[in-house]
């Protein structure tokens, strides 16, 4: 073996009987290429991966080179031989291609993006059974047993099949991610059974296609019904556009966007060809993987980080037999799943295109999804289309005058022509004036009574989770910090009573102080309201009202998102409190209050996107009112009423408010009307990583100066210090569309003293 080398970008080779092999494994933060030999000459091609050893464990291994001669370097040395081919053509030519872009756009190395986009536990895990290759098809179909409770596994098995129509190929299933151990187990025990496939026969049931000839999706015969002109003429728009070309799909809440998705994966799956539908958080995946699978059945895959890495790698798997097969697919995921190898990719849609949960900011490659999907539809010759009410300044601007690259579709109306629903502001100024000092306004609380008399529904929106938003000296006003971060704990309560601290940074975890390390006062007080508290209040001044809790405290786990959206669906609340997430594309069509507890803590936010990712989340939260029969209402309690973001709301013209952002950015030279980078640094000590990122500044100085950019800092980061790591940036702007003047990273990392780490963030959302 030898020392770490970089890949070729040449094009992947076809399989041959290569006799040595570079092949890289997933060995420290960027993984290792190592040399191998073949000698039993098996077709092994770049992109496969293979099982080999390193220090006499097997690892899973990529193929990155093929070698016709022993290299020099391990002239007189003994190479280990491969040992398989695990999986042949895992990652393509043209799929290379695309990581080899993202990795010069976010001036990383081509291994972190394999890291990034290949998912995690696939490398380095322990070999699959061999292929199965050459042997007569075997139908694995489920059978009825309902008397057994099925092991988790099993049950992963018995959806996976019910999913492909109640049966499908076992070389399929093992290619999939499903061993033989299993299946044999799960046969064991009658819950599935093997049987030869017969002549001419389907290998799924009768969801496995759409019969004979091409395939396709299932529901492409029978498209949803469109509900006005505005959606039939964008889905014309999206089947007319080019190849390479992106679109925006800019309309309303409630305005039917989710069905032109599907009408328009119709088309695509018609002609044999696979769809990828991302959103930004896990959160919508339940709802959108429903109304996916009632169109199109067992062609939909989910790919997540909520998932395990068996079930990602398996998804994966999935993709590339059925790429191999000529199988079309519809792939429901987040941000990750941009990278997913989908055999003739037709169409990519991003829901909610201005949500910053696209945006990666660590580790490297800092990547953006939409705009990786737009890098893969020009190398694929698919179609992007973007989704939103609120769409963000960037893609507005792409589709306006001579050089828009972006084609502008509309839906102005919601369904049925339901009327928008009207925003009341609570001045909270005079609410205290009147001696009123409840988190909850008079108003508010009215209409809160009034749902369970009307069979009515609302969302209740509160900027933090927890109980309390920290916890403080009364006596000299010290604030209680993480001990390894630079931020306040949140005080969090248990159902029993008992109060404890957490830093939502890091997790760390502690019960309450009772001495201030400040001054030594044992006089302590929280202050702030978080969810928690937010629901105790109302379940004590409103007897009676059903609530439920939505944040990332409650809503852990697999289908803890799921759990609670249905619950609430089904009528077991009257209120969902929550967070963020309450704001972001739900359909709960009993839902006639939307209501935010204290939006200035959204309007003050020390960024220069803060106007309009405040005003995108106000009008993304209005829009889950009204959806249904009945008109809805929104309710914002306020101290500034008259704050330009505010106003933009109560009138509802989001348009507006775009051309005045953009004229103001213009006027001051910001992004995205100039172009902007963070050098990024950490480390043990607040001393060591100030004194790298000053070395680091004076390097990047002069070519910074000549490519008429300019640097400013280093300072230390907003939070200056995270699960006990010192954290420092520099930042980096200069003229728009202009490559960042950043010498490669490696040199600067190794310049730099142990422990401290460097990382860049290109066109970050917030600095």
């Amino acid at each position: 073996m030898e020392a770490p080398v970089s890949p070729s970008s040449s094009p992947p080779a076809q399989p041959h009987a290569a006799a040595w092999l570079q092949v890289w494994l997933e060995v420290g933060a960027e993984g290792q290429v190592f040399t191998y030999a073949n000698p039993v000459a098996l077709p092994v091609g770049v992109g496969d991966l293979v099982r080999v050893r390193l220090q006499g464990r097997p690892h899973t291994g990529l193929v990155v080179e093929c070698l016709a001669q022993r290299p020099a370097a391990l002239e007189g040395k003994k190479a280990l031989p491969i040992e398989a081919i695990l999986q042949a053509a895992a990652v393509d030519g043209r799929w290379r291609r695309l990581l080899e872009t993202v990795a010069r756009d976010c001036h990383t190395s081509l291994f972190r993006c394999l890291k990034t986009a290949l998912p995690p536990g696939w490398l380095g895990q322990r070999s699959q059974p061999p292929s199965l290759a050459g042997r007569r098809p075997i139908r694995v179909e489920l059978r009825s047993a309902a008397e057994l409770r099925p092991s988790p596994r099993q049950e992963a098995l018995l959806q996976h099949l019910r999913l492909r129509g109640g049966g499908g190929l076992l070389q399929d299933l093992v290619r999939e991610g499903f061993n033989r151990s299993l299946i044999t187990a799960a046969e064991a025990r009658g819950l599935v059974r093997r049987r030869p496939l017969g002549d001419g026969e389907p290998p799924g049931g009768s969801a496995a296609g759409i019969g004979a000839g091409a395939p396709g999706l299932e529901g492409a015969e029978a498209p949803g019904t469109c509900a006005n002109p505005a959606q039939a003429e964008a889905i014309a728009a999206i089947a007319a556009a080019p190849a390479g070309a992106a679109l925006l799909l800019w309309g309303v809440t409630g305005s039917g966007k989710t069905e032109v998705y599907l009408q328009a994966a119709s088309r695509e799956g018609a002609a044999g060809r696979s769809v990828l539908l991302l959103a930004p958080e896990i959160g919508l995946i339940p709802q959108l993987l429903d109304r996916c699978r009632a169109r199109f059945g067992h062609r939909v895959l989910e790919y997540h980080s909520g998932m395990g890495e068996a079930e990602r790698v398996r998804a994966w798997r999935r993709c590339l037999a059925a790429g191999e097969r000529g199988e079309p697919l519809v792939a429901v995921g987040t941000r990750s799943a941009v990278f997913l190898p989908l055999g003739n990719l037709g169409l990519i849609v991003l829901d909610e295109e201005h949500d910053g949960s696209y945006k990666q900011d660590a580790p490297m490659p800092c990547y953006h999804a939409r705009e990786v999907a737009r890098q893969r539809v020009r190398l694929e010759g698919a179609r992007l289309l973007l989704g939103s009410a609120t769409p963000s300044l960037e893609t507005w601007l792409r589709c306006q005058g001579p050089q828009a690259d972006t084609q502008l579709l509309e839906l102005p109306q919601r369904i049925a022509q339901r009327p928008l629903p009207p925003v009341r502001l609570v001045d909270m100024r005079l609410e205290l004036a009147e001696g009123h000092r409840s988190l909850v306004s008079r108003a508010l609380m009215e209409r809160l009574r009034q749902l369970p008399e009307r069979g009515e529904q609302g969302v209740l929106l509160v900027p933090r989770r927890g109980y309390r938003t920290f916890q403080s000296c009364r006596s000299c006003g010290e604030a209680v910090l993480c001990p390894h971060c630079d931020v306040a704990l949140t005080v969090h309560r248990t159902a029993q009573g008992r109060e404890w601290l957490r830093c939502h940074w890091c997790d760390h975890r502690q019960d309450p102080d009772h001495r201030c390390g400040h001054c030594g006062s044992t006089a302590f007080k929280a202050f702030g309201a978080g969810t928690q508290r937010v629901l105790e209040q109302l379940a004590q001044d409103l007897e009676g009202l059903r609530l439920l809790r939505f944040d990332a405290d409650t809503t852990r786990g697999r289908d803890g998102h799921r759990r609670l959206l249905e619950e609430f669906a089904g009528g077991g609340a009257d209120v969902l409190v929550g967070t963020q997430m309450l704001a972001k594309g739900m359909d709960l069509p009993r839902v006639t209050l939307a209501a935010v507890l204290a939006a200035d803590g959204l309007l003050h936010r020390p960024d220069l996107r803060s106007a309009e990712t405040c005003l995108q989340l106000l009008l993304q939260l209005a829009g889950r009112a009204g959806r249904g029969e009945r008109p809805g209402e929104v309710l914002v309690q306020t101290y500034c009423p008259e704050h330009p973001v505010i106003r933009h709301l109560v009138d509802g013209r989001y348009g507006s408010f775009l051309a005045e952002e953009a004229a103001q950015r213009r006027r001051g030279g910001l992004v995205p009307f100039r172009r902007a980078a963070l050098v990024r640094l950490a480390g043990p000590s607040a001393s060591l990583t100030a004194t790298a990122a000053a070395s680091v500044a004076s390097l990047l100085a002069e070519p910074v100066r000549a490519a008429g950019w300019e640097l400013v800092g280093p300072a230390p980061a907003p939070v200056a210090r995270v699960a006990g790591r010192s954290r420092w940036q520099i930042l980096l702007h200069g003229p728009a569309a202009s490559p960042i003047p950043v010498p490669p990273l490696g040199p600067l990392q190794r310049s730099l003293a142990k422990g401290v780490s460097l990382s860049l963030d290109p066109d970050p959302l917030e600095l």
